[in-house]
């Protein structure tokens, strides 16, 4: 990302007009263009010269310092982590969630780092109010090493200053014409290195590709549509742009800095005071600490001059400025760090203190969802052109079939299979024995399935999850079988050879003798319990003392290593 935080130099030359976004040159822009688009340039530069810290103009003499304090940074990192910080959850149609998800979490997991795009789309959001995402192909390759590097799908925020869409004169959402130009560092053919000007132009039939407006490469647009999505901070009624989080914070940050600056020079000019000597000459005095002077003149007077300003109206000033860009951005004080006592606030007292920022979460999350979900189609689309194959089921690498109407292959023609959802996760903290219960509670009065119970907690793949938590009981219910099938041998194994029942198991009664057709009950131990089948003995002898007595010799790993 380049951007120039210089005032942005503008000339009018003939029939051109140009302004200067990059350090590395201009981007040429026709009367037209700058029409549309040179006032959104020259904000993309002042907003980001403001977030990164850029907010003087002038250099300060020497031995003077510019107070920087960078609220509109701080303010807009911590509203973008309270927007992305939890990611996000898609969702697709019931009839696909055997496959679609899997693919979604290839696409944004295996072949993107999630996270670090989230945030990359919310701080171009946040800063310039628009954010651009072109979603492209790679094709497979094998590096120098000799590593293979399989396809993917790349999601790319791009730089908002490099991109010019231009949508239907009647339709704000119809994107019609994208190009997108920046300047690179090169090297010539004889070895000298260059800058060079790249412009991709986009239409729904055609891609031209351009190198210092030298055309290098046309070819028809496999996809059919402008892969490039654009997501709108703060949507804007009757505008194509978006607005972003700090405009309102910058005029109070400079107020701040300035007034912090003026006080930081009040405070050094006391720190050294100034000596006043009337009726005598410094000369005769000598300077420096533990120092007496004497013999002065019976009139002389020395002192130095005294602080007679008083701070606290500048520092009741700079608290109300400050209060301001929280108020401004509904960030509460607290959140940057202010010391606070500790207490168990409630969840709800929580999002009453919040409850201005959480208005503005609300209002970002309805134009990024809509964006998100554009991506995912054009992600979609563009893995079923290049890769065909991940339209078939794969039971290894997808989910679970649970219905019969769920297909073994999409269709991509469906516009279903493109139909996902965005599932934001609470932006405050959560305590999680407290949802537990709120769960349990639920469960217990049937008004909530375990599937809806492992969405609330956050659970991507509920149905990978239920048949998890399935083959374990199944699995557990097996071993406890297991030990009490051991327990029933050993219980038959102990009757037999003593003829005593073990602790907790009841010694058969023996028949009464006398009646007509009896046995005489046999002497001895008795045979084994009903039901159980048979065991070695002396195995299950030799194995219960081994275990008691520890009479099983060591034996060598590998004897024939042994010398």
């Amino acid at each position: 990302m380049s951007f120039s935080f210089v005032s942005p130099s503008m000339r009018a030359s003939a029939s051109d007009l140009s302004i200067s976004i990059s350090p590395l040159g201009l981007v040429e822009l026709s009367d037209e263009e700058f029409e549309v688009h040179g006032p959104r340039l020259n904000r993309y530069a002042n907003h980001f010269a403001w977030y990164l810290g850029h907010h003087w103009s002038y250099r300060p003499e020497a031995g003077d310092q510019n107070v920087t304090v960078n609220y509109v940074g701080t303010l807009s990192r911590y509203i973008t982590n309270f927007t992305f910080g939890g990611g996000v959850r898609f969702t697709t149609d019931r009839r696909y969630e055997h496959i679609v998800p899997a693919l979604l979490e290839r696409i944004w997991s295996t072949d993107n780092d999630k996270a670090q795009t989230l945030w990359q789309i919310g701080e171009n959001g946040g800063v310039s109010g628009d954010s651009f995402v072109k979603v492209a192909y790679e094709d497979p390759w094998q590096d120098p090493a000799g590593n293979v590097h399989p396809g993917r799908v790349r999601i790319l925020p791009l730089n908002s200053a490099q991109c010019f869409p231009e949508y239907h004169p009647h339709d704000r959402d119809r994107l019609l014409r994208f190009r997108l130009r920046y300047k690179f560092w090169g090297t010539s053919l004889e070895g000298a290195r260059m800058i060079y000007s790249y412009q991709e132009i986009i239409t729904d039939d055609w891609v031209e590709e351009y190198v210092n407006d030298e055309l290098i490469d046309s070819r028809p647009n496999p996809l059919g549509q402008i892969p490039v999505v654009h997501i709108r901070n703060i949507a804007i009624s009757g505008s194509p742009w978006g607005l972003a989080d700090i405009p309102d914070v910058i005029p109070l940050n400079r107020e701040y800095n300035e007034k912090a600056t003026d006080i930081s020079q009040i405070i050094n000019y006391h720190a050294a005071p100034v000596t006043v000597i009337l009726g005598a000459r410094a000369s005769q005095l000598e300077k420096g600490p533990k120092k007496v002077w004497a013999g002065l003149p019976k009139d002389a007077s020395v002192f130095n001059l005294e602080n007679g300003i008083d701070l606290t109206g500048p520092l009741a000033y700079l608290d109300l400025l400050k209060r301001a860009m929280h108020e401004t951005t509904g960030v509460p004080e607290t959140a940057l760090g202010q010391v606070q006592p500790i207490s168990n606030t409630s969840g709800v007292a929580l999002s009453i203190t919040y409850f201005s920022l959480i208005q503005r979460d609300k209002l970002k999350k309805t134009n990024y969802t809509a964006g998100l979900k554009r991506i995912n189609e054009l992600a979609l689309r563009t893995l079923f052109l290049y890769e065909p194959l991940t339209r078939l089921y794969d039971p290894d690498t997808d989910g679970i079939r649970t219905r019969d109407d769920q297909p073994l292959i999409l269709n991509p023609a469906d516009p279903a299979v493109y139909r996902t959802g965005c599932e934001w996760p609470p932006p405050l903290p959560v305590d999680v024995l407290v949802k537990l219960n709120e769960i349990q509670v639920k469960l217990g009065l049937g008004l909530e399935s375990k599937r809806g119970a492992l969405r609330d907690l956050g659970e991507a793949f509920v149905d990978e999850k239920l048949a998890q938590i399935f083959d374990e009981r199944i699995t557990e219910t097996k071993e406890e079988g297991a030990l009490q099938f051991i327990s029933a041998e050993i219980a038959s194994i102990i009757l037999r050879l003593t003829g005593l029942p073990p602790e907790g198991v009841e010694s058969p009664k023996p028949e009464a003798s006398g009646k007509a057709g009896s046995e005489t009950a046999p002497s001895g131990p008795l045979p084994g319990m009903p039901g159980v089948g048979s065991m070695d003995d002396k195995s299950v002898l030799s194995e219960l003392v081994t275990l008691t007595a520890g009479t099983k010799l060591a034996q060598l790993r590998n004897p024939e290593n042994q010398t």
